[in-house]
């Protein structure tokens, strides 16, 4: 019970909560098998209440790779509604701003390549971010004006989604009253600021209505599933089948092969020498077994983070 799973996360349902009802999954398995031991649980990316889609759950020695899961990039579809911008910049705000203007789709498409690459973003206020030791949204809903700071993001690609031309959301003269976008990004950047500064760049405003993440580092819909289906299958004793191992969170990092003793000295954290490697991260394997996430440095082996893992023989 150490690795992944990959929900779809469904609307209303915050990351918080959805690690909860994982650990309620496990809990009902455990009773029903007559088990013990509980697993650490953990989200790899947070998704806002509005949003579905991906959302990687880590589970035993998987969630030391949590963090490294919030850094990976992500794939969005989304929709911007245009003339109307909400104070959350989505659809469970109220209106602060509206617009006549609704552009066509040659402009829409005209305007993203501004969108791509290193750009300068705000993050909205009706966000998790910290000022001043408190959440931006705390302060927002208090009604104090926050003024939240500029980042640097990476936007690697951002296009018209291939959605039917009835779902574009064409106006009778042509116009469109919404779009739908595809957008590759790096970590830290907010799709809901993102559709406020295109709407702004086509001369109007807009707020998001739909938000799905089709991809979080390497993992993607296709392996993704429902809380039914966890449910279902915890009640069955089935959990384990749903999971994907711990290295499917590293499928970018080369392996290392290590000896039995090698293995040894890196779970007590100790530096190996002599090792033939270029430098970089590396996973070193006992077998099939993984050891450690290490990086190797002038022909050093340093341990990034040890995995609590143990083979029938190390038994």
């Amino acid at each position: 019970m150490h690795g992944w799973i990959i929900l779809d996360k469904p609307h209303g349902l915050g990351s918080t909560q959805a690690v909860s009802a994982v650990k309620r999954a496990l809990r009902v398995q455990r009773e029903l098998l007559g088990g013990t031991e509980k697993w650490k649980v953990g989200h790899g990316g947070t998704l806002d209440p509005l949003a579905t889609g991906v959302l990687p759950i880590a589970i035993g020695e998987a969630t030391k790779l949590a963090g490294r899961m919030l850094d990976s990039d992500k794939i969005y579809d989304f929709t911007i509604k245009f003339g109307e911008q909400t104070d959350t910049l989505d659809l469970e705000g109220k209106v602060i701003a509206v617009s006549t203007g609704y552009p066509g789709l040659e402009q829409v498409e005209a305007i993203l390549p501004r969108f791509t690459g290193p750009i300068e973003q705000a993050p909205p206020a009706y966000s998790a971010i910290l000022i001043d030791g408190q959440r931006a949204y705390d302060l927002a809903r208090k009604g104090e004006k926050v003024v939240m700071k500029t980042r640097s993001v990476t936007i690697h690609s951002i296009r018209v989604s291939e959605f039917p031309r009835e779902q574009i959301g064409y106006s009778g003269a042509g116009e469109l009253e919404a779009i739908t976008l595809t957008a590759h990004v790096s970590k830290g950047t907010y799709i809901r600021s993102l559709a406020r500064d295109i709407a702004l760049a086509l001369g109007t405003v807009g707020h998001v209505t739909m938000l799905r993440r089709i991809k979080a580092g390497p993992f993607t819909l296709e392996t993704a599933i429902s809380l039914d289906k966890l449910d279902e299958a915890a009640k069955g004793g089935g959990i384990g089948g749903l999971m994907l191992p711990l290295t499917a969170g590293l499928d970018d990092i080369p392996a290392l092969p290590v000896s039995p003793d090698q293995a040894i000295a890196l779970r007590q954290g100790k530096i190996l020498t002599g090792i033939a490697a270029t430098d970089g991260q590396y996973l070193a394997t006992l077998g099939d077994i993984p050891v450690a996430l290490v990086r190797s440095d002038d022909h050093q082996i340093v341990v990034v983070r040890g995995f609590n893992l143990m083979s029938r023989e190390d038994d």
